[in-house]
């Protein structure tokens, strides 16, 4: 539901209370938040996602500045073997490659969609902390060099709309990954969120009208057309 929390703060109270303090940090990305120089103990990527960025490899990544935590971390993969392949590593050094430009593009079409969205009168809320409406946009702005490009929105027709949705998209591809160049549609209470009760779903606010938008970095006037058009087909 792209919540935001101060970093800064968790970071404080988690030190006072000697409690380890971990952050996923793989919507942002390292370029667009980098939680070790807000306080943080540790991050985790997917480098699936971002980092990767062309949805061909499965990895994920643990960084710390603790010397003391990184000894113990190396002991446990040595012990383990949780090793990357060479051709996954060699996917995701690709993709840091461009990592940079990326995600200026993402986020770009991301914050253009977002405002979009937010007018449409079939579209019953939009989350994205770019958003000045967004209750985290504040917070967002202090710690993160930019919003990322993932939006979730709700559409004011429930399971129905988002079946006329998501059928109506032409670019935007029904898949459940995220942070590639194509841009991707996932309908949560029947995909990632299908396995939690439905009492607990729309407690966290995952409705049946609620769809996530992972926006690739195609051209903006394409990507306004595909939403526009699914959108108008909405009943």
């Amino acid at each position: 539901m792209l919540k935001i929390i101060d970093i800064r703060r968790m970071a404080a109270l988690a030190g006072a209370h000697k409690i380890l303090f971990a952050v996923d940090n793989t919507f942002a990305s390292p370029y667009l938040q980098r939680p070790l120089t807000l306080g943080a103990d540790l991050v985790v990527h997917s480098t699936t996602k971002y980092i990767g960025g062309h949805s061909d490899m499965v990895g994920g990544a643990v960084l710390t500045s603790n010397e003391v935590l990184y000894q113990q971390l190396h002991f446990f993969q040595n012990a383990a073997g949780g090793v990357p392949g060479p051709w996954d590593s060699w996917l995701a050094l690709r993709g840091l490659k461009t990592l940079a430009v990326r995600m200026k593009k993402h986020q770009v079409n991301a914050l253009f969609l977002s405002d979009l969205l937010e007018k449409n009168p079939k579209v019953k809320r939009v989350y994205y902390p770019g958003l000045e409406t967004h209750p985290g946009h504040e917070i967002a702005s202090a710690q993160m060099d930019g919003f990322g490009g993932m939006i979730t929105i709700e559409l004011k027709g429930g399971s129905n709309a988002v079946e006329q949705f998501v059928a109506g998209l032409k670019i935007f591809l029904l898949a459940e990954s995220l942070g590639g160049v194509e841009s991707l549609v996932c309908y949560p209470a029947k995909m990632t969120h299908a396995s939690i009760p439905l009492e607990k779903r729309l407690e966290l606010g995952i409705t049946d009208g609620v769809v996530r938008l992972s926006v690739g970095i195609e051209d903006t006037a394409d990507l306004k057309q595909d939403v526009t058009a699914a959108l108008d087909g909405v009943t």
